[in-house]
């Protein structure tokens, strides 16, 4: 079999990315069926012909094979990519890594990488770093339109070693940021009272053996006589699904919490809640935001689905999706979707795009310092990055006294308490 043929059957699959590219240059877009795997092959066909006919240099083949199949798996979702031979060998053996990261739940958003929320407490979040913050460049390398996997490789490295960022923020100027990366692990959740016997449980993080922590914490309220409860998941991206399961289960008796689904919307696994775990049946309300992202949407759409309490805030992020590795003739990988989490109702938390990916709330009540530009309004702007806090000073002048920030009032909690001071406490909470 001669070169072309072997390239041509390796990257057949590619046909889907160049297609509309491909359409409008040889005038065929109009006439050839989108989802037609014959009609694809021939059109790919065609543009690998006038690669190797007509590109003005000797094209190197295994550039472009490589380049066709990012560009693939690039138009499915973050999730999903095409990985090299070195870069497969490097995921297979990712547990044995001593590379460590920053510490933050990362995806991205028109094309940009996109801060979904730093973990609470890790290098990300202690040097500064926001959820809703792009990363424009890490050490100096452009992260616009790489792969979410490459973008990850360039933030790990070596225990103790730094990586600078330069960040877009919305109502700011660009600014760089130097992470020291390290090991970390979010804080436990965290619990107290406000007036009228209202209970606050801020949860950190999803992680293995968190649900457990969150009912310990839910246990303490309890006992100090909570019998309304705020659940605050903003910021609190990633995590392990039965974890966000078993956290929903406290508050739910009975019933569906979530699903995880596969192709054509086939339901692959049911959670349904154990009546015996349930905790508490008072009244309850969860904050979402914008970053509220995977398993802190099974709890917060299990809520909304299950008529158990509002959900207050903004609309969350939109994640929650298993990936499967599929190695190719070379060597080379192909990461790709293959389960998404979805709600009680069946519809998955990551969509086709922004607007139809996460979780809508009850009641919406914006952050002031969430009204600012698009994340397109980011792009382009050169001014001279600064660092957080910091003003250009001229040679000589004396440093100006900076008064402490004053914080805005989180109008989202106040909201909640609001609506639950409305409500009539239950009888008797489940855990007294």
């Amino acid at each position: 079999m001669s070169f072309k043929s072997k390239f041509t059957l390796v990257v057949l699959s590619a046909a889907l990315a160049v297609y509309t590219i491909a359409g409008a240059w040889l005038g065929t877009r109009a006439q050839q069926p989108a989802n037609d795997p014959g009609a694809q092959q021939k059109i790919f066909e065609s543009v690998l012909k006038h690669i190797q006919d007509d590109y003005v240099d000797e094209p190197n083949m295994e550039k472009v094979r490589g380049g066709a199949l990012r560009g693939l798996a690039y138009g499915l979702d973050p999730y999903s990519t095409y990985l090299t031979a070195d870069q497969v060998k490097d995921y297979r053996g990712n547990d044995k890594s001593n590379r460590v990261g920053i510490g933050a739940e990362l995806s991205q958003y028109s094309s940009f990488l996109y801060v979904v929320a730093p973990v609470k407490g890790s290098p990300a979040d202690q040097s500064g770093v926001r959820a809703g913050d792009i990363i424009e460049y890490i050490d100096g390398k452009a992260t616009r339109d790489i792969s979410l996997y490459d973008a990850r490789q360039l933030l790990n490295g070596a225990p103790g070693t730094e990586v600078k960022l330069r960040i877009l923020r919305t109502n700011s100027r660009p600014l760089t940021l130097t992470v020291k990366r390290g090991s970390f692990r979010a804080p436990a959740a965290e619990a107290r009272m406000e007036a009228g016997r209202i209970g606050v449980l801020k949860i950190n993080s999803f992680d293995n053996g968190e649900a457990a922590d969150v009912r310990t914490r839910l246990q303490e309220l309890i006992k100090q006589g909570a019998q309304k409860v705020v659940l605050d998941l903003r910021s609190v991206a990633g995590g392990e699904i039965q974890e966000g399961i078993s956290v929903a289960n406290l508050f739910i008796r009975d019933g569906v919490i979530a699903e995880k689904i596969g192709r054509e919307q086939k339901v692959l696994q049911t959670f349904e809640a154990d009546p015996k775990a349930e905790l508490f049946a008072g009244p309850v309300v969860a904050l979402i935001d914008g970053g509220t992202a995977g398993a802190a949407e099974i709890v917060a759409s299990a809520f909304l689905e299950r008529k158990r309490g509002e959900v207050v805030g903004e609309k969350s992020f939109g994640a929650g999706a298993e990936q499967e590795l599929f190695t190719l003739r070379d060597g080379d990988g192909l990461l790709l979707t293959t389960v998404k989490w979805a709600s009680s109702g069946g519809k998955p938390f990551l969509g086709e795009d922004r607007t139809h990916s996460g979780i809508a709330p009850s009641v919406e009540v914006k952050r002031a310092e969430n009204q600012g530009l698009e994340v397109d309004d980011l792009a382009g702007n050169e001014e001279e990055p600064t660092k957080p806090n910091q003003t250009p000073s001229k040679p000589g002048a004396q440093p100006e006294t900076t008064a402490p920030k004053i914080q805005p009032e989180d109008l989202q909690l106040k909201k909640a308490i609001e609506i639950l001071r409305e409500k009539p406490a239950a009888s008797a909470p489940r855990g007294a």
